[in-house]
């Protein structure tokens, strides 16, 4: 059984906060910038924090520099953890459990995230659903601003934990953007693209996943997941 590495992206993979991200980052930028639209001009869907931060600050006329960033980010993350317990449409989408449940008892596996959230923040989003103790380590926002780069450290933590080399590892990234499944590329990686954000399965499909499907519940998910099962 080969040894792998499962990384799963969060927004619109594992849950929808139903917009409280976009909320948290609308409140940060007016407390910081007085500029709440900074970033109504465009789609997160992929995109790192840091990078969201960037954008915004451009947007606005405003100094992108790190220490910029920073202080955007900390008024978020103040945000965030009320928009995430106040928000109505908040849902964990179908198949979780069932894979977390079934990757947590195969010894080959290690089980973490690969996002764009900063660290603080996939806490705050996953912790309502109980799920951020369910990974035990992961390649985040903090980490780089390119999802590649995020991915890479994902991907080198899974080894570290299984004990080997990064070059004897199967990685699966799991995702629902097409820049997920370009940062697997990136990195060499098999990608799961699930149709449980905004992009359907054909638009999935088109960007070159491994596999697609409508939701982790859907055939085949679990077999390409789990080959050995």
């Amino acid at each position: 059984m080969q040894p792998t590495i499962l990384l799963f992206d969060i927004d619109g993979t594992l849950i929808d906060t139903g917009g409280a991200g976009r909320r948290s980052m609308e409140r940060a930028f007016e407390c910081v910038t007085g500029r709440a639209d900074a970033c109504a001009h465009f789609s997160f869907d992929g995109m790192t924090d840091r990078a969201i931060v960037r954008r915004g600050l451009d947007a606005v006329g405003a100094s992108a520099d790190e220490p910029s960033i920073d202080r955007v980010l900390e008024a978020y993350l103040e945000a965030l953890v009320a928009e995430v317990a106040a928000s109505t449409g908040y849902v964990t989408h179908p198949g979780i459990d069932h894979v977390l449940d079934r990757a947590a008892r195969v010894p080959h596996i290690a089980l973490g995230l690969g996002t764009g959230n900063v660290r603080d923040g996939a806490r705050i989003k996953l912790d309502r659903a109980s799920l951020f103790d369910r990974f035990s380590f992961g390649g985040f926002g903090c980490d780089a601003e390119e999802r590649a780069r995020i991915l890479d450290a994902g991907a080198r933590r899974g080894a570290e934990q299984l004990g080997r080399d990064r070059g004897d590892c199967r990685v699966v990234v799991i995702g629902d953007t097409p820049k997920d499944i370009a940062a697997a590329h990136a990195i060499g990686a098999e990608s799961l693209a699930v149709g449980t954000g905004r992009f359907v399965p054909g638009e999935l499909a088109k960007a070159g996943a491994t596999f697609v499907c409508d939701n982790l519940l859907s055939p085949g998910a679990f077999a390409m997941l789990f080959p050995d099962a």
